[in-house]
């Protein structure tokens, strides 16, 4: 396995939980390195200053009660009492002696902050055996030593032994994090909210929907991709109008002789060269209409909601009606809306089911609907197309020279108008094998 395998499963497994939307992945960007921040103060704060603090605020007290045990340990007891008294009132200790006490040692050593000081301290300035127990009485620490003669019991206050307040800290530090989180975030979306607009523009332009009311704003570099994106509609809008009055024009013109042919032909008598001319100039009337449909594309027709189930339904019925002793059945929902080129779509479907009804006796036609796709399926009973020229059949003026011509006698474009259409939609044509042992065509439009 070389090296690059190796580091890219972790970074594949990293990707796999990241957001995928570029505001989180921003908001990452903010919040990773306040948290990380504060995890660093926090520990600075917590195990090195704050902990060293408490460390000498307990070797000081515990000095403090190691130098009253040995005033207890040295003094007369006449003297006790008033060396008690003053004690207390410098050092603001609460301090009882307890006369012919002696304390339980502990089963286990502490490893509490105090008790480590004041183990320290007694051992190394009083005696090494000395036994002593620390406990609370409410917020105050109670440390009771042993003496030689009693218990000498000093409570100190709490803010003597250990930092007060940390929470504090913690609270002002979580509070202004909250405070910085929300600023960056209401800028953030204020940011990322154009782009957004710009890519949902940009979707349903693809998908042949029209965006008039889309206009820059934002970022410089954002307000820049918006007019590129504008720039560019504008180009292919262009385009596909100047393409389509191209051909209306051509077409009308070669109508028109064709017009004046048909009314001689009409004039003359019957005969078989007669309805060879007739069905000739027909033909290549059919071919103009194709050649204009195929270059009208996506453009002359706005996008609008559609019922896709009636839709099928219609095209299903005026295909039987064409085709005599052909069945074509429809599997749909009673309603499936969606926004859609009625008429283009209409025609889309139209060569499909034409097509199956060419080549097979039966053809059936099924709408069905997920979370991010409608699909339009067509199969027929048929002899279908071999898997490795399905492509083929897509190409415009083109027919399969063997086993199934979905173009046979007209002019070769039928699937090319069909995907065309589902492709200026945003979607897209495939084809397959059929259930009914022919063709099996998927119209693909994203909801």
């Amino acid at each position: 396995m070389c090296w690059c395998q190796i580091v890219g499963k972790p970074s594949q497994f990293v990707k796999r939980f990241l957001p995928r939307g570029l505001f989180g992945r921003s908001l990452i960007i903010i919040v990773a390195p306040m948290v990380l921040l504060q995890g660093v103060v926090t520990y600075v704060f917590f195990e090195r200053d704050l902990d060293s603090t408490t460390r000498r605020l307990a070797r000081d007290v515990a000095a403090d009660v190691a130098l009253l045990v040995a005033l207890e340990d040295s003094s007369p007891a006449l003297e006790r009492d008033g060396l008690r008294a003053l004690s207390a009132r410098q050092l603001q200790y609460r301090i009882t002696f307890h006369d012919g006490m002696r304390l339980v040692p502990p089963a286990r050593p502490s490893t509490n902050t105090i008790d480590v000081a004041l183990a320290d301290i007694i051992g190394s300035r009083v005696a090494k055996d000395r036994h002593f127990t620390t406990g609370r009485i409410g917020q105050d620490f109670d440390i009771k030593v042993e003496t030689k003669d009693g218990v000498l019991e000093v409570v100190a206050p709490r803010d003597r032994v250990t930092v007060s307040g940390p929470g504090i800290f913690i609270l002002w530090m979580m509070g202004s994090a909250l405070i910085l989180l929300g600023i960056a975030i209401l800028f953030l979306r204020n940011q990322v909210r154009p782009i957004e607009r710009l890519a949902r523009a940009a979707e349903s332009f693809g998908k042949g929907r029209s965006v008039p009311d889309f206009k820059p704003y934002g970022a410089i570099e954002v307000r820049r991709a918006a007019q590129a994106f504008i720039t560019m509609r504008e180009r292919i809008e262009r385009h596909v109008s100047q393409r389509t009055e191209m051909l209306a024009g051509v077409s009308h013109d070669i109508k028109t002789p064709l017009t004046r042919m048909k009314l001689a032909l009409a004039m003359m008598p019957d005969s078989p060269d007669m309805a060879d001319l007739r069905a000739d100039i027909a033909e290549m009337e059919h071919m103009l209409d194709d050649y204009l449909a195929f270059a009208r594309g996506e453009g002359g027709e706005e996008a609008e909601e559609a019922d896709l189930a009636e839709l099928v339904r219609d095209t299903a019925a005026a295909s039987t009606k064409a085709k005599q002793n052909r069945d074509v059945e429809v599997i749909a929902p009673e309603q499936l809306h969606l926004s859609v080129k009625r008429a283009a779509l209409r025609r889309c479907l139209t060569n499909l089911v034409d097509n199956g009804l060419k080549h097979g006796r039966r053809v059936v036609v099924g709408l069905s609907r997920d979370a991010r796709f409608a699909e339009i399926v067509v199969e027929d009973d048929g002899p279908g197309i071999p898997e490795d020229r399905r492509e083929e059949a897509f190409r415009p003026f083109h027919r399969l020279d063997e086993g199934r011509n979905l173009q046979k006698g007209g002019s070769g474009l039928g699937l090319s108008i069909a995907r065309d259409i589902a492709r200026a939609h945003g979607g897209d044509i495939v084809l397959g094998k059929s259930a009914l042992g022919g063709l099996k065509a998927t119209i693909r439009l994203p909801v």
